[in-house]
């Protein structure tokens, strides 16, 4: 993959999706038709700077490029860059690390 060239502002972080698995508990294969969720996992690709607080200082974010993330379900924006899909994920929305 080539070198991602976005740079997110204040606390955002941009995010490739991680698939939901496409067969269901009982073994259905789910067709790329059928009616999907929002993701709500995804791999952090590049960190914003954090949001400026009121003392001038950055806000630290506690995340590092390469880690997977829990998040709201509703927390993230998608766009289509290059033809490549990512999210753009505020760091308030992200509820979890996946260890």
């Amino acid at each position: 993959m080539e070198k991602l060239k976005l740079q997110p502002l204040g606390s955002r972080l941009i995010v490739r999706p991680i698939a939901e698995k496409e067969v269901t508990k009982s073994g259905i294969i789910l067709p790329e038709t059928a009616d999907k969720d929002r993701p709500v996992q995804g791999e952090v690709l590049v960190i914003g700077p954090g949001k400026t607080l009121e003392n001038g200082q950055r806000e630290k974010i506690d995340l590092k490029v390469g880690d997977k993330i829990l998040f709201e379900k509703y927390g993230a924006d998608e766009y289509k860059v290059n033809e490549q899909e990512f999210l753009v994920v505020d760091y308030e929305k992200v509820v979890a690390v996946i260890k």
